[in-house]
C-alpha cells in the first residue's frame, strides 16, 4: 500500500512541475506576412534570414509573398494582406501625401544603394556618360524609384533625360528586358540578375551601376503601418533581430557562401550568376550591414524625388521613419 502511494505522489510531483515546465519551454511562434515588391538576389539577406533559420530562431513563422510592383505591394499591406511590406520607401511618402492617419513606417533597412545598372547593346571599352547623347535609352517605369535614380544619375553627368536622348519609358517592368532583347534601345537600365544573364549570353553589356553614382538611399526597407507597430512590438522587434542577424552574417561570408545558402530561392538561376551577382552588390555597398536608416538617405531620397518631379511633398524623417527598434537590436 505504501509503494502505491509513492507512485501516486511520485506522478502527481510530475504534473504538478515538470509537465507545465515543458510548457513554459514551449517558444510561442508568431506569424507574420511578409509582402517583397519582386523576388530579387537584390534581397540576398532576407533569403538568408530565411534558409538559415534566423526568422525561426526568434519564434517566427514568416510567410513571403511576391507581389510585384510598388503599388501592389502597398495596397496589400494597407488592406490587411500583409503585415510587413518590402518595398522602396518613396512609397510610403506617396502614401503619407494622401493624408492617411495610419501612417506607414519605415523600421529596417535592407538595401542602401540603387541596384540597377546601364547595359548598352554594343561592347564599349572606354565608356563615359556621354556616350548616351542621342541614344535610345531603354529607362524604368515613371514614378518608381529605378527611373528617378536613372534620371538623377543621368542629369549628375550633364545629361537631360527630355532632349538629350530618346527616352522610353513606357513598357512595363517585365517587359522590358525582352524588350531589349528584341532590339529596342541602344541602352537599358536591368536589375541583375538579368543584366549578368545577357552578359553572359552575349545579348548586352555592362557598362555602368546606378547605384555606385547615386550614393546611399533607402532603396529599399521593411516597412508596417504605424498601428501594427504599436499593437506588435514583440513581433517588430524579433523580425528586426532577425534580419540583423542576416545582414552581419553576409557581410562576414563570401559571395561563393552566400550564393549557396540562398540558391533555394532561386532554383532556376544557375549558382555562377547568382554568386556573380551577390559579388558585384557587396562590393558596390548595395546590402545595408544594419537595419538602420539614417537621416541623411532620407534626405538624400527626397533630393532624387524632387529632381525628377516625383515628390508630393517632403516627409520629415521622424514622421515616417522609427529607428528605435533597429537600434535596439544593435
Amino acid at each position: 500500500m505504501k509503494n502505491w502511494v509513492k507512485i501516486c505522489f511520485f506522478f502527481l510531483l510530475i504534473t504538478i512541475f515538470i509537465i507545465p515546465l515543458a510548457a513554459c519551454n514551449k517558444k510561442e511562434v508568431l506569424n507574420v506576412k511578409v509582402a517583397e515588391v519582386t523576388h530579387s538576389i537584390f534581397y540576398a539577406p532576407q533569403y538568408v534570414a530565411l534558409e538559415k533559420g534566423f526568422f525561426a530562431d526568434e519564434g517566427l513563422k514568416v510567410e513571403l509573398t511576391t507581389t510585384a510592383g510598388g503599388d501592389k505591394t502597398m495596397t496589400a499591406l494597407l488592406s490587411g494582406g500583409a503585415d510587413i511590406a518590402l518595398v522602396g520607401s518613396e512609397t510610403s511618402i506617396y502614401v503619407y501625401a494622401q493624408g492617411s492617419n495610419d501612417p506607414v513606417i519605415n523600421f529596417a533597412q535592407l538595401t542602401q544603394t540603387d541596384g540597377t545598372f546601364l547595359v548598352s547593346r554594343n561592347k564599349i571599352e572606354n565608356f563615359s556618360w556621354n556616350q548616351l547623347k542621342g541614344s535610345t535609352f531603354l529607362g524604368q517605369r515613371k514614378g518608381g524609384m529605378p527611373q528617378m535614380v536613372g534620371e538623377y544619375v543621368l542629369k549628375k553627368h550633364g545629361i537631360d533625360p527630355k532632349t538629350d536622348l530618346n527616352l522610353i519609358q513606357n513598357v512595363d517592368f517585365a517587359n522590358i528586358a525582352p524588350a531589349f532583347a528584341s532590339g529596342t534601345g541602344d541602352f537599358v537600365q536591368l536589375f541583375e540578375p538579368t543584366a549578368s544573364v545577357f552578359e553572359k549570353e552575349g545579348k548586352g553589356h555592362i557598362v555602368a551601376s546606378f547605384g555606385t553614382e547615386s550614393g546611399h538611399v533607402p532603396y529599399t526597407t521593411f516597412m508596417a503601418k504605424q498601428s501594427f507597430m504599436k499593437e506588435n512590438k514583440q513581433a517588430i522587434e524579433k523580425f528586426t533581430r532577425a534580419i540583423y542577424k542576416a545582414q552581419v552574417w553576409v557581410k562576414s561570408h563570401s559571395a561563393k557562401e552566400i550564393a549557396e545558402v540562398i540558391k533555394p530561392q532561386f532554383e532556376d538561376t544557375d549558382l555562377a550568376i547568382i554568386e556573380t551577382v551577390v559579388d558585384r552588390y557587396k562590393s558596390q555597398g548595395s546590402y545595408a550591414t544594419d537595419p538602420v536608416l539614417d537621416e541623411e538617405e532620407w534626405n538624400n531620397l527626397q533630393n532624387i524625388m524632387e529632381k525628377a518631379g516625383e515628390l508630393p511633398k517632403r516627409a520629415d524623417y521622424k514622421t515616417l521613419v522609427n529607428t528605435d527598434v533597429a537600434n535596439k537590436v544593435k
